[in-house]
């Protein structure tokens, strides 16, 4: 049998590090812990140094103590592997930061991004950010490549979540069609009424030598910076797929050293 004090912190902490910054009322939704539990988890958390508290910022988030307990953990998936050096190229050409995310059951979760190496990141930091399918860029340019078999799983447990973002899973003709129009374009953005709206993100999927999605491949960027979602997909959309090609590539000559 576990302790549940320890099984409690480590989902609270597990929740905090997919999000930029949290707040008790987020994570209360999202754990179904008390918000009293949470109270103690958090100062506990504070008081050793691996959360920080700025109201000013949205509350709570991780601090970089909390990078200390991945130090003994070396594998890595071979596809950031493959793509690490082709995502930090695209930051230090374009600036913007960029991100390789895998598929997590029924969201993708980032397992790689430059945000460090960006001077004009939106974000604080999205490594271990976990990311919905549907209305986020790197999920939509995943869920939308997977084969039909895989998308119907995928589906079916979307419509079993009671998160808003994941309510367009319950309307199979408007999910089709928005699957069917990232397809035919080759690329994803981020739904216009999700937060944060002072920047997006256009993602494109990473394949292997089957042609079967392994992982998604994104840039984020302040709209701000472009006088429409047009102009900024026909920057970045180019330097992306061709960019994600290199990276399927990459994966391949690694797999056959691998097996050689």
């Amino acid at each position: 049998m576990g302790i549940r004090a320890i099984e409690r912190a480590m989902l609270v902490l597990q929740e905090m590090n997919m999000q930029p910054y949290t707040s008790i009322a987020h994570l209360h939704a999202r754990t179904g812990l008390p918000k009293a539990t949470l109270v103690r988890i958090l100062r506990t958390f504070e008081e050793l140094g691996y959360v920080e508290n700025d109201p000013r910022l949205g509350g709570y988030q991780v601090s970089a103590l909390v990078s200390s307990l991945s130090s003994g953990f070396h594998k890595e998936p071979m596809v950031v592997e493959a793509g690490r050096p082709w995502a930090i190229a695209v930051t230090r050409k374009h600036q913007w930061p960029v991100s390789i995310s895998l598929l997590d059951r029924d969201a993708v979760v980032v397992r790689f991004s430059t945000v460090p190496d960006s001077t004009m990141s939106p974000f604080h930091k999205t490594v271990n950010m976990r990311l919905p399918l549907i209305t986020r860029g790197m999920g939509l340019a995943y869920l939308a490549f997977t084969p039909r078999e895989e998308f119907e799983l995928i589906v079916d447990m979307l419509r079993k979540s009671n998160d808003p973002e994941d309510s367009l899973a319950h309307q199979p003709e408007r999910l089709n069609k928005l699957v069917a129009q990232v397809r035919r374009q080759g690329y994803a953005v981020r739904s216009p009424h999700v937060e944060p709206k002072n920047s997006n993100t256009i993602a494109v999927p990473i394949l292997n030598e089957s042609g079967r999605v392994i992982a998604s491949f994104g840039l984020t960027y302040f709209t701000s910076a472009f006088s429409s979602l047009s102009e900024a997909c026909e920057r970045y959309v180019p330097v992306l797929q061709a960019t994600a090609r290199e990276i399927s590539q990459d994966l391949a000559r690694i797999n056959k050293s691998s097996l050689a």
